[in-house]
């Protein structure tokens, strides 16, 4: 870790502490509230895992899991996930039932809709890299059937709409506390196997209106030797950026001014708040969970 300005948010007493060990590609942390759990992507073992806080119990959460990637929970508390290998975003009900939210854009297949979150409005924001059909690794090796790599909104209804901006790879990606701003990630800089960064490295930043209708974009910041790929915010609209070349989660004020960072030991993907009054942050890092204690919260 680094910078005077991150104890603010992060005590240099707190430890990073390894919950759990044996995945392959850890991914999509999200809180369960009425559970008390935190349930996790294995996208390459093809599974989600959950760990109880309260008993420091893993068990399997979905297996298989059509290649899950990124998850959220809705305005409900209903999980939202987003499945690479049926290259679609679903709801599981109350009851059990499956709610498909995407699965195609003009009557053609979306690529592998990698991570997912819920507006104020209750409308759902995804994005839709190609990771899951590169390769059999993390879902079905396919040809794209879409014009490119996009961010969608789906509202209530269930009709989709095609973002208008330009992205290589759109990746993680979340809202500020007001829901004013959306962050998303552009992992373009990364490919299986490959490390370029004469490709996208950045995170823009939209804002939006009362009715989420996108008044501008422009590049928040760019991650020097890395790239973004999972992100959260805290109740302060701190913004934490997991960058797995460079295995640390990056911190950048509402300002886009640079907070500071903590080190992983392992490429890490994404990472959630949860826990004790949202308090301790929870990330995904290829074959572990791990959890730090922070002096801020999560939404």
């Amino acid at each position: 870790m680094n910078s005077n300005n991150l104890k603010n948010l992060i005590s240099f007493d707190f430890k990073l502490e390894k919950l759990y060990s044996g995945t392959i590609w850890a991914e999509g942390p999200v809180w369960i509230e009425s559970e008390r759990i935190i349930v996790w992507s294995d996208v390459k073992s093809n599974k989600m895992l959950s760990y109880n806080v309260e008993t420091s119990e893993v068990k399997d959460y979905r297996n298989p899991s059509y290649f899950n990637n990124g998850n959220c929970t809705d305005h409900e508390g209903r999980i939202i996930r987003c499945q690479h290998g049926l290259r679609r975003v679903i709801r599981e009900e109350k009851n059990g039932e499956i709610t498909v939210i995407a699965d195609n854009y003009n009557d053609k297949k979306l690529n592998s809709p990698n991570d997912v979150v819920v507006s104020k409005l209750g409308n759902v924001w995804f994005t839709d890299p190609p990771y899951g059909i590169l390769t059999n690794q993390e879902g079905h090796k396919s040809i794209s059937e879409q014009d490119g790599n996009h961010l969608y909104m789906v509202n209530k209804d269930l009709k989709i709409n095609k973002i208008d901006a330009e992205f290589d790879k759109p990746n993680g990606l979340a809202f500020s506390p007001n829901g004013k701003y959306l962050y998303v990630a552009d992992s373009g800089a990364a490919n299986p196997g490959n490390f370029d960064l004469s490709r996208p490295h950045n995170i823009q930043v939209f804002e939006l209106d009362e009715n989420e209708n996108i008044i501008s974009n422009k590049i928040f910041a760019e991650i020097d030797d890395g790239f973004p790929d999972g992100m959260t915010v805290d109740v302060d609209g701190n913004l934490f950026v997991c960058d797995p070349n460079g295995m640390k989660i990056h911190i950048f004020e509402p300002s886009s001014n640079y907070v500071g960072n903590i080190n992983i030991p392992e490429r890490v993907a994404n990472c959630t708040f949860g826990g004790e009054n949202k308090s301790d942050l929870y990330i995904t890092a290829s074959t572990s969970l791990y959890r730090i204690k922070t002096l801020t919260q999560g939404l």
